[in-house]
């Protein structure tokens, strides 16, 4: 079917409710934009092209779609159907079947969408819709259905009567369907209606009365089908999501000492037996072996980090951290830095575009940037290698076995060969031969008695000012 597949994401709503410079659709969750919660379900469903139909903020919404997405512009938000009519110059003399999905509606899960799918093409509908009952369906379209149970339209909820209010089955805004049907039933869409637009739901009911089989999946998860309207219905969701994504992890073999208040986005991936403390945000494309601890309140974003390593109350990004390694607390890794095996960052270290071997140690107060570190070299608390000269970065290196005394500084580019020893406290500008002390700091004077003759001065001028 993935050949005659092709999914519409409808993301071109403003969202007037969130009052925000910022695309409705682009708002996060879980480090995610709502749309990018939607595009991951499109992934698995093997649609040959999907559209994303932009409008309020679309160059915003095009700078993050991935390349198997093409942005379809609808220059005037004239309703969901004329949106989705946008889609039909690039589906000229298509044959096949569209999915079409809202970009607001994060929570819809991979097993919904494939029960969905399963539903149209067992009973060879010519469009299915997925439901879901609620409580209390507020201002959410409503499904209408015939004595025989099969559906016979959507009504929009303000052009909905008193009875029709009253029915708790609501549509998701979720659909497959044979795109010719569809593609005529648009085309005959008139602005007849409370809200004057061109109602996707409209192309439904005109679906249905022309004697074609219309059926529907309906989930029994009304979160499933839960849009963002408000910052308020962002939070629930995210709260929601929090909530989901802890029971996940934890039915695979994850610990979370506050599942309420962890926050795992949905490209993450978990070895058995760690364990997340509470307060930890975890994001991107993080990648976690077994075995871990993630300390209370540390933040992760696009890492790889092997088995068995500790972080402590940390923030990494976009960086790599090698099997049995500790780092932190009050680590910083950044810009591509990769940190070897069995290491050990401490307190108040930061690494930038650096790589770090196997068994070296930083234990405290570092500043390593653009420096390439050997296997078991010691940086003693308070190095800095000096990769800025005002004009350009400069690398720093430092080769197997080499020690690092405390407080040195380190001037790029320039290098501390195998098993140099760097004295505490220099200052080091050339390079350091294998083996060698390189002491760079000015030679110490003591000058006898300087305290007592100082203290003398010091009351002989009191004495003459008090006099």
């Amino acid at each position: 079917m993935s050949q005659e597949l092709v999914a519409i994401v409808m993301a071109a709503g403003k969202g007037t409710r969130m009052k925000s410079d910022l695309p409705k659709v682009l708002h996060p969750i879980a480090g995610e934009p709502l749309l990018g919660h939607v595009l991951l379900r499109v992934e698995g469903i093997g649609a040959q092209k999907t559209y994303v139909i932009v409008g309020h903020g679309g160059d915003k919404v095009r700078e993050m779609l991935p390349g198997t997405s093409q942005a379809v512009e609808q220059k005037e938000q004239l309703g969901t159907g004329h949106a989705v009519d946008q889609v039909s110059p690039h589906l000229e003399g298509f044959q096949g079947t569209v999915v079409i999905l809202s970009g607001d509606v994060p929570l819809l899960s991979d097993a919904t969408l494939a029960a969905l799918l399963k539903a149209h093409m067992d009973t060879k509908a010519t469009l299915s819709l997925l439901t879901a009952h609620m409580h209390d369906p507020g201002s959410l379209g409503r499904v209408l259905r015939g004595p025989n149970g099969k559906v016979t339209g959507i009504v929009e909820f303000k052009d909905a009567t008193a009875d029709q209010r009253a029915i708790r089955e609501i549509n998701v805004g979720t659909y497959v369907c044979s795109w010719p049907h569809l593609s005529a039933a648009l085309k005959n869409l008139t602005p007849n209606n409370a809200q004057g637009e061109y109602y996707l739901t409209d192309a439904i009911a005109a679906i249905a009365g022309g004697g074609h089989t219309v059926a529907s999946h309906t989930s029994n998860d009304p979160w499933e089908g839960a849009g963002v309207n408000t910052r308020a219905e962002l939070a629930a969701l995210q709260t929601e999501y929090n909530r989901r994504t802890a029971a996940h992890w934890m039915a695979e073999g994850v610990t979370f000492t506050g599942p309420e208040s962890t926050v795992v986005g949905p490209r993450v991936t978990l070895g058995r037996d760690c364990v997340v403390e509470q307060g930890a945000i975890i994001l991107g494309r993080t990648s976690i072996g077994d075995r871990c601890i993630i300390g209370a309140y540390s933040q992760l974003r696009d890492m790889s980090v092997g088995d068995d390593v500790e972080i402590l109350h940390s923030y990494l990004v976009d960086s790599s951290i090698g099997d049995g390694a500790h780092v932190g607390p009050y680590a910083h890794l950044r810009a591509h830095a990769a940190v070897g095996k069995n290491t050990r960052i401490g307190n108040f270290v930061e690494i930038k575009n650096s790589t770090l071997g196997d068994g070296t140690k930083a234990a405290h107060l570092a500043y390593l940037g653009d420096a390439t570190i050997g296997k078991k070299v010691n940086i003693g608390c308070g190095v800095i290698t000096v990769n800025y000269d005002g004009m350009r970065k400069c690398r720093t290196t430092v080769e197997d076995g080499a020690f690092v005394g405390s407080n040195s500084n380190l001037i790029a580019p320039v290098t501390v060969h195998a098993d140099g020893y760097v004295a505490a406290g220099s200052t080091i500008t050339e390079d350091v031969p294998a083996g060698a002390l390189a002491v760079g700091r000015g030679r110490q004077a003591n000058k006898e008695g300087w305290v007592a003759k100082r203290r003398g001065a010091q009351a002989a001028t009191s004495s003459r000012d008090q006099g």
